[in-house]
């Protein structure tokens, strides 16, 4: 056995290895153990880089949370399948909500397959977030580091350590900061689309899908004065739908087309904010029961009120479903002068719900129906 303290280093060798965080656990304290995959310049190239409790598995498959009990979390690695472009591996451990300090942990190790350990020396430590050591390359070979280095602030200090973005608050913040999730999925030009985790009676839950964006504020909070007016704008969700037996339609409030959960077309749209006021948005159920019935979904936001600036609304729609982690699509990443965004596709495929990114502008809905081949007839309409 190879003991290491703060500094130290081993080699490693080739081909699959587990990495086995053990602690004492403390009541009330919750240790949340990460790895994150780093590039030449010791950050994250982005989500898809975290592997931690949201999200066990990246990298397809080389690194993995196989393992997490009370006291003992157990991460499988195969450091030689990775991206030649990642060149280090660091395991962190995080104290949910900052309840405790590393102090507190009278035990805390990290041992290697192959007979390397690690001790962190945590006594009078303060600290409430550690990076407990790092696989890193080194001519051509996989090294392992001791590392023990701790940050005061918890999860956020170290998140943006590694080049993670930290959202700001877009309201009011309560008394006690809520705690930063790294379970988000972000779809974006790099991973375009994303499959959820079929269960198996192929019953998807309730999936929610939330439209949110900046609106003023009377006390002057983060989002204030952003758009340049007083009353904002009155930004909307919508969805095209076609079933499985060619039924299709529309869900949005413009037209007062609200579909229903419970029936066909088990897409229901959950009233309409008309300024903003509603902190958490807009909202689309989908009877994810009846998703076999389902062929497609084509979610869309569209500006019915004010000038259209994509940019200032900072519109974002994250798609909920239960027991996998949040999937968002930000719809102001290229801006836009137009109206209309296609913001996401929702298909099944082969009984599975794949998630798209479009993020694509258009003059209006009937533009997008078009470019997407929906061929459903138009008229004007009101709220």
């Amino acid at each position: 056995m190879t003991t290491l303290s703060p500094g130290a280093n081993a080699p490693l060798a080739q081909g699959p290895l587990t990495a086995t965080v053990s602690f004492t656990p403390v009541a009330g304290a919750d240790l949340d153990v990460s790895a994150f995959l780093l590039g030449a310049n010791g950050k994250v190239r982005g989500d898809a880089d975290m592997c931690f409790f949201g999200q066990t598995l990246v990298a397809n498959g080389a690194v993995q949370l196989s393992q997490s009990a009370s006291g003992r979390v157990v991460f499988s690695l195969n450091l030689d399948r990775l991206d030649a472009a990642v060149e280090k591996v660091a395991l962190t451990a995080t104290i949910y909500e900052n309840k405790a300090r590393f102090a507190a942990f009278p035990h805390l190790t990290l041992s290697v397959s192959g007979g390397i350990e690690a001790l962190i020396p945590t006594q009078g430590m303060q600290e409430t977030a550690l990076i407990l050591g790092e696989f890193y390359r080194r001519e051509d070979a996989w090294k392992f580091r001791c590392v023990a280095q701790g940050f005061a602030g918890g999860l956020e200090p170290l998140a943006t350590h590694f080049g993670v973005e930290i959202a700001a608050p877009t309201a009011s913040p309560p008394a006690t900061p809520a705690p930063v999730s790294l379970s988000k999925i972000t779809l974006d030009k790099s991973r375009a689309s994303i499959s959820l985790e079929k269960k198996g009676d192929g019953d998807f839950g309730e999936i929610k899908i939330n439209l949110n964006w900046n609106r003023p504020t009377a006390s002057g909070g983060f989002f204030s004065g952003l758009l340049g007016r007083s009353g904002g704008v009155d930004l909307d969700v919508g969805c095209l739908f076609e079933l499985q037996d060619g039924r299709k339609g529309v869900i949005q409030a413009l037209g007062k087309a609200f579909g229903s959960f419970d029936d066909a077309p088990y897409i229901h749209l959950m009233g309409d904010d008309r300024t903003g006021a509603v902190r958490d948005g807009e909202w689309l159920r989908i009877n994810g029961k009846e998703w076999r019935n389902i062929r497609r979904v084509l979610v869309y936001a569209f500006i019915y009120q004010g000038v259209p600036n994509w940019n200032a609304t900072d519109g974002v729609v994250t798609l909920f479903a239960p027991g996998q982690p949040p999937i968002e699509v930000r719809v102001s990443e290229e801006g836009g002068n137009l109206g209309c965004c296609a913001i996401a596709l929702l298909e099944n495929v082969a009984g599975s719900v794949k998630v798209s990114r479009e993020v694509r502008f258009f003059q209006d809905q009937q533009k997008v129906d078009h470019a997407y081949q929906w061929g459903l007839r138009w008229s004007a309409g009101s709220k």
